[in-house]
């Protein structure tokens, strides 16, 4: 069986509820939970505001990055929730101050009835593999 690490609180993100933020793979698989716009004390980020929610959550995003030893560059995957598609361009302005719009990850975007709370309108998760060394 592969030797996993769980990472259930990384710097600057609230405790995970019965899951972690990221899973370390043996070697170089990591994945990242959706991530939605809460600060670190668990509080809703840009209620009604879907850009603020984005930044929140791309900002989330790469803290758990951070917290697995990886980078915007080490992304191979992209998956956004979102309650309205109409939101997309507002995501899109966060994404793209992270990730290499040149050669972006595979993404996927799929529109949800709801979240696990009312105010927020974005989750996104995402794959990583770490370099081989």
């Amino acid at each position: 069986m592969p030797e996993l690490t769980h990472l259930t609180s990384p710097s600057g993100l609230p405790q995970g509820n019965g899951y972690s933020h990221v899973v370390l793979g043996e070697g170089r698989f990591v994945a990242l939970s959706g991530q939605i716009s809460l600060d670190a004390d668990g509080a809703v980020v840009g209620a009604g505001d879907p850009e603020a929610q984005a930044r929140q959550v791309f900002a989330n995003l790469d803290r758990c990055l951070s917290a697995a030893g990886a980078g915007w560059s080490d992304v191979v995957k992209l998956t956004l929730f979102t309650t309205d598609i109409a939101h997309l361009p507002a995501v899109r302005v966060a994404r793209d101050a992270y990730i290499d719009t040149a050669a972006p990850p595979a993404s996927s975007a799929v529109q949800v009835s709801g979240l696990i709370h009312p105010d927020l309108v974005l989750e996104v998760e995402a794959y990583a593999l770490l370099p081989r060394t």
